[in-house]
């Protein structure tokens, strides 16, 4: 055969392969395939879909309204049969599955939106959307707390009547709290017309980095967990509805004046994290200027570090009070300064050491003092408790709440002008003042909430399963 031949005949069965690849594509995207379920697994139980690993390009995968699942939790089984009725349009049939899901596992928030939005779809409504972006790969836990006061908040709506007639479809997005990929997660959502607002993004790294392309975007982002100072002023659209730094850092150095009546503290704290960096900063400024010192401070997030040298060291220097300011990522380098002290010096932190970890330390962490948004005890017969109760079957934290108030800021700004720019000036208003779970939802010029906090302690007690709960200080 001629060389001629030879390259025609192998440009032909190039153009016929692209062109099968091409309408592979396409089927694949317009009709996605029956998710498999994992037939060497007979509980159910699969890999998550989204991890630390997945490319910051690979946002697609990432994003869903119903069509994947994100959160390897709950009956997955009866999650992946609503996944596929959705993606076949048989919405009735998606509904079934969805609240079967939740007759398994009624504490499973991802289930639940995606039964909220696969109703939209049965029932022919029309309907806004929001969008809510989570940690699902690096902290599946706290990324469920936060969907679950977005659901819950999904849920009243559109049993109520919706928005001016239409109901709310959430899109739920893993971003990792990673900045980087946040940044692209919001080029995404901005990218989308449909999109009114979003909930998100959980640490406060993760927020300032995204901040820029939302208010480039004039797309509004609600943060419910971010509350570096640095977030403060961050543009026009950027809000949250957790209250600053500034106001845990002035708490706790109240606290320890006050009550303990004690002066001098050393603080830990990691350098690399704005959440931690800022809490430490606004503690240190606020004690400094009460009267008190900061003896020490340590980084704890340095490959260096050792907790039993730094102790020492801080008692030495004459400290009183131990502080601690860890982000996510050093949780375990601060509870082993509460191991090693032995209640032997009196305890104080931020809001991310509210979290099953620090409990189990047990005895050690008996008295922690932690300044929080809120608390269910402080507030056990608000509506927002009552049905929360109700619908997980278990009691809710300060982050269910806060992302609660996010998506009901959203919907009060929605419900007065449906579009980027309207929910931005609603939310900016001096007469904005809906009722959420933590109170009325306020925003001060620089988009922070204007809220006092909750100050809990560890006591021994039964309600989180584990000997100790988080209860308020009296």
């Amino acid at each position: 055969m001629s060389q001629k031949n030879e390259s025609l005949i192998l440009f032909l069965a190039l153009l016929i392969t692209g062109s099968l690849l091409g309408a592979g594509y396409f089927l694949f995207f317009v009709f996605p395939p029956k998710p498999l379920l994992n037939t060497n697994n007979p509980s159910g139980t699969l890999p998550p879909t989204s991890s630390p690993n997945i490319a910051v390009g690979s946002i697609e995968t990432r994003i869903s309204q119903g069509e994947k699942v994100l959160i390897a939790s709950g009956n997955l089984a009866l999650k992946q049969a609503g996944v596929a009725a959705l993606a076949s349009r048989q919405y009735q049939n998606a509904v079934e599955q969805f609240n079967a899901a939740l007759q398994q596992n009624k504490n499973d928030p991802e289930a639940l939106v995606y039964r909220n939005n696969a109703q939209i779809l049965q029932n022919n409504q029309p309907f806004y959307t929001i969008a809510v972006s989570i940690p699902i790969g690096t902290s599946v836990n706290t990324a469920q707390e936060i969907l679950r006061g977005v659901a819950q908040a999904q849920m009243e709506v559109n049993q109520g009547g919706g928005i001016a007639g239409k109901s709310l479809n959430v899109i739920i997005v893993n971003d990792d709290n990673s900045p980087e990929v946040a940044k692209e997660v919001a080029q995404k959502l901005v990218n989308n017309s449909e999109v009114l607002g979003v909930v998100g993004h959980f640490g406060s790294n993760t927020t300032e980095a995204a901040a820029p392309i939302y208010e480039a975007g004039k797309l509004v982002l609600i943060s419910p967990t971010s509350t570096s100072t640095n977030i403060s002023n961050a543009g026009d659209f950027i809000f949250r509805t957790v209250p600053s730094d500034r106001f845990a850092g002035s708490s706790l150095s109240r606290y320890l004046l006050n009550k303990l009546n004690l002066k001098k503290a050393v603080i830990f704290f990691n350098s690399a994290n704005q959440y931690s960096n800022s809490l430490q900063t606004e503690f240190t400024t606020a004690l400094s200027g009460d009267g008190g010192e900061i003896v020490s401070i340590f980084d704890i997030a340095k490959p260096d570090f050792n907790p039993l040298q730094s102790l020492e060291q801080a008692r030495q220097q004459g400290a009183e009070v131990i502080v601690l300011t860890p982000d996510s990522s050093t949780i375990e380098q601060a509870l082993q300064v509460v191991r090693i002290n032995r209640r032997q010096l009196p305890l104080l932190g931020g809001d991310s050491l509210y979290r099953p970890e620090t409990l189990k330390v047990g005895s050690d962490a008996l008295g922690m003092v932690i300044a929080i948004p809120w608390h269910i005890l402080a507030n056990p017969n608000s509506a927002f408790a009552q049905t929360a109760n109700q619908l997980w079957g278990a009691s809710v934290n300060w982050r269910t709440a806060t992302a609660y108030d996010a998506t009901k800021a959203l919907v009060a700004a929605i419900t007065k002008n449906p579009t980027r720019t309207g929910v931005q000036q609603a939310l900016s208003a001096p007469d904005f003042t809906p009722q959420g779970a933590t109170g009325v939802i306020r925003f001060l010029p620089s988009g922070d909430r204007n809220q006092p906090l909750q100050l809990v302690t560890i006591e021994p007690g039964n309600t989180s399963g584990l000997g100790y709960d988080f209860v308020p200080v009296p």
